[in-house]
């Protein structure tokens, strides 16, 4: 594989805190939650009953027609990558004068895909009968959808993939994109992630499992990563999409440039299908594999967007990663979980946060975590309360994402 350099040059998301980059990043950097009461009937009954909805209904940004043919997980996707790919120049480009179709790709990831879909139309099979169930049902459900639906709409033609690797898949498409720019098969590629699943089944399957917090105080405190009072993550919808390029392509085009990709590691635990390994190694190695591939000296890493979704296991395994990959220099990096903030957004968790992660290094700003009251001593990290500033110079920012089945994934982005 080639080393040749991948930037990126667009950002776009819709997330629990904002509809678009700037609001979003707003909320982020000020501390304010997303995390919010369910108030459908069909909450009532639950064991949770809180979420992290979109800020921004889908349908009140897309047109109406379009937004019927899609699954609520690709109406998100739509609504990121489209402004990416505006945020990036290329929605400003005379007709004809945009990228080479054939040269442009899109990975984009969902941990599920269209579960309300699938649900709606198996009630409607019950209810109704089978002449009742969606013609649409199957391109709409699929979990490619967001991908070929962002495919068709920017005329990309190099692939439109779509990792699947639960909580982590964000993250993966991140990775794809950066291999597939290297090996020469694109030039520009949109990654992102996308998740809509804040349905009655999937929330009482996983607190259940007991994977979601169950606590009844105060919707915006209930996302508490690495605090000792911490008792599980809360659910939240949204997708974040990242325009990839490689390095030369964009100077070509005087693109601007927010941060530069600089590695990616990608590993499996095989310790089990839900809890993470306690000692964090696939992590660990992921984590080193991504400072590895960009030649990153653990020295010049000072910021690192944590995986931490609030779990009592999987926040002091991650201590442990980065304890493990950047020695003594682990203290000195300002580490943040904007999962407080947003919730876990599965699928759409890595890439929504690789874009908090560019927007710090190009701010130069690391968010706070919010709702840490009590830091947990198994947790010796330097875990941001408020909005702190990041050092001048050349610098070196890590986001992780690791997902049920043991996929875990780190991606290292420099600045510039």
């Amino acid at each position: 594989m080639s080393s040749k350099r991948v930037v990126v040059t667009g950002l776009g998301v819709t997330s629990p805190v904002g509809g678009d980059v700037p609001s979003t990043w707003d909320a982020l950097v000020n501390g304010r939650s997303g995390v919010r009461p369910l108030t459908q009937d069909w909450a009532e009954t639950l064991p949770v009953r809180i979420a992290g909805t979109a800020a921004v209904e889908p349908t009140d940004v897309l047109e109406r027609v379009k937004a019927r043919r899609w699954d609520r997980s690709t109406q998100l996707a739509m609504i990121a990558a489209t402004e990416a790919w505006s945020d990036a120049g290329f929605a400003d480009l005379a007709e004809g004068d945009g990228p080479d179709g054939d040269r442009v790709g899109v990975a984009f990831a969902s941990g599920i895909g269209g579960v309300t879909t699938l649900l709606a139309n198996y009630d409607a099979l019950l209810e109704k009968g089978p002449r009742r169930v969606s013609p649409l049902a199957v391109p709409m459900l699929m979990p490619n959808a967001p991908a070929a639906s962002v495919s068709l709409a920017f005329g990309a033609r190099a692939f439109a993939s779509t990792p699947v690797s639960a909580c982590a898949s964000g993250n993966e498409a991140i990775s794809l994109a950066l291999d597939q720019i290297r090996l020469g098969r694109a030039d520009v590629v949109v990654a992102g992630g996308t998740e809509a699943a804040i349905h009655p089944l999937n929330i009482a399957a996983f607190a259940n499992m007991m994977a979601l917090s169950k606590s009844t105080n105060d919707p915006t405190t209930v996302s508490r990563p690495w605090d000792t009072g911490r008792d599980g993550f809360v659910l939240g919808e949204g997708a974040g999409a990242l325009v990839l390029e490689s390095e030369e392509h964009a100077l070509a085009r005087g693109a601007r440039i927010y941060a530069v990709v600089m590695g990616a590691g990608v590993t499996a635990d095989s310790h089990d299908i839900a809890q993470p390994d306690p000692e964090g190694r696939g992590g660990t190695r992921a984590i080193a594999r991504a400072l590895h591939e960009g030649e990153v000296d653990p020295t010049d890493v000072v910021h690192v967007n944590a995986h931490a979704t609030s779990t009592p296991l999987g926040d002091i395994a991650e201590g442990l990663m980065l304890h493990a990959t950047l020695g003594a220099h682990a203290t000195d990096v300002v580490v943040t979980s904007t999962k407080s903030m947003t919730g876990h957004l599965l699928g759409g968790a890595g890439a929504v946060e690789a874009v908090a992660t560019v927007m710090a290094l190009h701010h130069r700003t690391s968010p706070p975590t919010i709702n840490l009251d009590d830091q947990d001593p198994a947790v010796d990290l330097d875990i941001a309360t408020k909005a702190r500033d990041l050092p001048m110079g050349d610098i070196v920012a890590v986001n992780n994402s690791f997902g049920f089945g043991g996929a875990n994934v780190a991606v290292a982005f420099g600045s510039v």
